[in-house]
């Protein structure tokens, strides 16, 4: 090959890279941008008023601002986080909205459960579990069956009802949703104590530990961007959220010797058993006391 035909080569071949870094690379990642301003990063603008289930949140107040506009941008900024949140709102939100009306309970806790659990069914390095996170003695004293065999943490709807029994239990005892809430994470005899000590009867006035101090507002930050996204930057449509799957329960007071097998008999394979019922540890279910049990079997045509 002479020079002039190599020199010629060696454009052609800059020449389609540049042209391939300039056409082709946006439309391979997901990092396009629509305008300049999508690299910038802004402060947020405070709503001017905001209240947990119904109590209002004293924004007059300058540490009282600063300790939302922290929660705020934490969530917001952290996108990848809050958009996965959104989607699976979609999916777990109706479960968790009807039992809290059910109970008696105001729809603002369900993002307790989001702070939570992130909704998910993780185990705390403290051992609490499930959507809640309850510890193991909290879930036995409210009714819960935690064992090597079924932990009942992880049924969402048992696991709800116990979050709501706690909660009306906290509200009765310290006189609001806010400090029932607070409570959750600092537990109610920690928090009576505490306003006793201070001499004071509103969460916002406490002088708490940084975690407990957080807690009130992560639950105020991620209501307020997850009950307007768009305002925060997120963007999707109806079909990028998650979707429920329909169930049907069947009840049962016998032991399931396989549950592989039980699965298969049912259309469905074992994979697809346990993730609509975690609650279930093991590949059986012993029920020496033949305790009634229902088991979600996902309607046909669902997988």
């Amino acid at each position: 090959m002479n020079t002039k035909n190599s020199i010629f080569l060696s454009i052609l071949m800059i020449v389609f890279l540049l042209s391939f870094k300039a056409f082709d690379i946006e439309k391979l990642t997901a990092f396009n941008s629509h305008d300049e301003d999508s690299y910038k990063v802004y402060a947020l603008k405070l709503p001017t008023n905001l209240e947990f289930s119904g109590e209002p949140v004293p924004l007059d107040q300058p540490d009282i601002r600063e300790r939302l506009d922290k929660e705020l941008l934490v969530n917001t900024y952290w996108q990848s986080n809050m958009m996965l949140l959104l989607k699976r709102a979609n999916k777990f939100f109706p479960t968790i909205e009807k039992i809290l009306q059910e109970e008696g309970i105001p729809d603002d806790f369900k993002y307790l459960a989001v702070i939570e659990s992130a909704l998910e069914n993780v185990r705390s390095p403290k051992g609490a579990k499930g959507f809640w996170q309850i510890m193991p003695n909290t879930a036995k004293e409210y009714g819960l069956e935690v064992n090597s065999n079924v932990d009942e943490r992880y049924h969402i709807e048992k696991a709800t009802r116990v979050a709501s029994t706690y909660l009306k239990k906290a509200k009765k005892r310290l006189g609001s949703w806010t400090l029932a809430a607070a409570s959750y994470n600092r537990g109610m005899y920690g928090t009576d104590r505490l306003l006793g000590k201070q001499i004071t009867d509103n969460y916002y006035d406490l002088l708490l530990n940084s975690e407990t101090s957080r807690y009130v507002f992560r639950i105020l930050a991620v209501k307020e961007i997850m009950s307007n996204p768009n305002r925060y930057g997120f963007i999707f449509d109806s079909e990028d959220l998650y979707q429920p799957i329909p169930v049907r329960k069947m009840g049962l007071d016998t032991a399931i010797t396989n549950l592989a097998k039980f699965a298969k008999e049912h259309s469905i394979n074992y994979k697809i058993l346990k993730i609509h019922n975690p609650w279930l540890i093991q590949n059986h279910l012993n029920n020496k006391s033949r305790k009634y049990y229902e088991i979600a079997i996902p309607e046909a045509g669902s997988y």
